[in-house]
């Protein structure tokens, strides 16, 4: 019989078969469990909210709601202005810090200036040895600000210049002796010149 040829065999019956579980399965359920979770902590938050507010959250107002917004901004805003102000004194107080850094540089060079007289009249009466020392010292401060204020041959200028000794002459009042050289420190005057001036 052309049927017996499977007879006996066991033929595979799909209904005995679970159903093959689709690929995302995994991945289905985990999404609807981490949003699940999500919607849990939402929750959790805003009950936790309202526990500290005394209120469950149907009992908290529109009107409440604004009122905490004013408050938040109304703190923001101090916040803010307590940092500008913050800001503005850690300037000033860096300016402050500038102008003693730099008034105590200038108190220093103006007491070293009597040492550089000294260096001035040792070369004028022809002590040599003394010029590596002079010019060591005045390379230093002039490396950090300090210059010679030129003065023979100029007009005469109350701000540069103190003139001690007069000879008549015409014209304009001009610079003709230099008595004692006198210095600027960044662009200040730190030392008028000692002339005699004609004019």
């Amino acid at each position: 019989m052309m049927g017996s040829e499977h007879e006996g065999e066991d033929i595979p019956d799909d209904t005995d078969q679970p159903a093959a579980e689709p690929a995302d399965g995994v991945a289905s359920d985990s999404v609807t469990d981490e949003a699940l979770a999500a919607l849990i902590d939402e929750q959790a938050a805003a009950d936790h909210a309202a526990t500290e507010s005394g209120l469950a959250p149907d009992q908290i107002s529109e009107e409440a709601v604004v009122v905490l917004i004013a408050e938040r901004d109304d703190y923001l805003d101090q916040l803010q202005r307590a940092k500008a102000e913050f800001v503005n004194a850690r300037r000033r107080s860096d300016e402050r810090a500038e102008v003693q850094r730099a008034q105590a540089a200038a108190n220093l060079v103006e007491r070293l200036l009597p040492v550089l007289d000294s260096c001035e009249a040792a070369l004028g009466q022809g002590i040599e040895e003394i010029r590596p020392i002079s010019d060591a010292l005045f390379e230093v401060l002039s490396s950090q600000g300090l210059e010679r204020v030129d003065a023979d041959g100029q007009p005469f200028d109350p701000e540069l210049h103190e003139a001690v000794m007069y000879e008549e002459g015409e014209g304009e009042q001009v610079v003709i002796e230099t008595l004692r050289t006198g210095y600027r420190w960044n662009d200040r005057v730190l030392r008028a010149t000692m002339v005699k001036v004609q004019g």
